[in-house]
């Protein structure tokens, strides 16, 4: 142990030791995050929201870009959108009321689907854009709480963003970003420097016990489950919402408490790795592996995409 402790002085003491935050799986009965063994310990198939919200463009008239989530609770720490750069998306426009949409070109059917409109009668298709063409496009949040805490960062809060993690198998080809609930969207974010690894910047307006604080002020007190009900009402109410469903799929729920987990970002311990890389990846090449392949496939990609290590889970 005291040669474990001497390495990490070490570390420390040449800076490669920093505090940022994990989204870990985090039970809020026990206000406690848990290990990924405890996670896979307890699914459940549930019911849970599915909806599509419309976020309204600040640089036009009636445009307005269309994203998909079954956790309606993280939409008030929403802090950018973000598209895949090599997908393909659509601008169509409403023919009863002329107000315009942006969405993925392969959803595009589910999503008349969804809301029961056909999209030939019901719409006309203005262009085709790729999605890197959307990046740094400005909208406005569906809530209010957050506009003077940022407003210092407009310049890089609330614009649509892109990374190759977005997919066209579910929603709309538009991710919805809430840093401090979710692993994709912190990194996204962090990428973008809309937050930072300190945690500069990031939205997480709950307590331990899962519960919305004072800042926002509509669902304070309430468990984010709980608010996801009231969270669509409102969202119903501001004519942000587009559609409003359920979706039956597996969810992790406390092992201990039978309580559904949420995801969340955690303070933790980091050890520089990322820096190192190259050095890494150069010390491999001149080891003598057996069997070969192990160092030229394996152990080549973990150390080629190796990333920071938590040492504090």
């Amino acid at each position: 142990m005291e040669s474990i402790w001497w390495v990490f002085k070490e570390l420390f003491n040449k800076g490669l030791v920093y505090r940022s935050f994990r989204v870990m799986a985090f039970s809020t009965a026990l206000s406690t995050p848990l290990s990924n063994f405890e996670v896979q310990l307890n699914y459940k198939e549930v019911s849970d929201p599915s909806i599509i919200v419309q976020f309204k463009m600040t640089d036009t008239e009636n445009s307005w870009l269309l994203a998909w989530t079954t956790t309606p609770w993280t939409l008030p720490s929403n802090l950018a959108l973000c598209v895949n750069p090599e997908f393909t998306y659509l601008r169509v426009k409403k023919k009863a009321d002329g107000q315009e949409w942006i969405v993925g070109k392969d959803r595009w059917g589910w999503v008349c689907s969804s809301i029961k409109k056909d999209p030939v009668a019901d719409f006309e298709v203005l262009e085709e854009i790729v999605g890197e063409k959307l990046v740094g496009i400005q909208y406005e949040p569906l809530f209010p709480y957050f506009k003077e805490k940022l407003k210092d960062s407009m310049d890089k809060v609330w614009h649509v963003v892109s990374d190759k993690y977005v997919t066209a198998a579910a929603g709309t080809c538009i991710v919805h970003q809430a840093p401090a609930f979710g692993e994709d969207d912190y990194r996204v974010c962090v990428k973008y420097d809309i937050v930072q690894k300190d945690g500069t910047g990031m939205l997480q307006p709950i307590d331990d016990c899962g519960c919305f604080l004072a800042d926002v002020v509509d669902f304070k007190g309430q468990h984010v489950k709980a608010a996801d009900k009231d969270i669509k009402e409102m969202l119903k109410k501001n004519g942000n919402l587009v559609y409003s469903g359920m979706e039956v799929h597996n969810y992790p729920h406390c092992w201990r408490s039978e309580t559904p987990l949420i995801y969340r970002a955690v303070p933790a311990w980091f050890v520089k790795v990322e820096e190192a890389r190259d050095k890494l990846i150069a010390n491999n090449n001149q080891t003598h592996w057996v069997p070969s392949f192990v160092k030229e496939k394996r152990f080549h990609n973990w150390l080629q995409d190796a990333r920071d290590w938590c040492v504090s889970r």
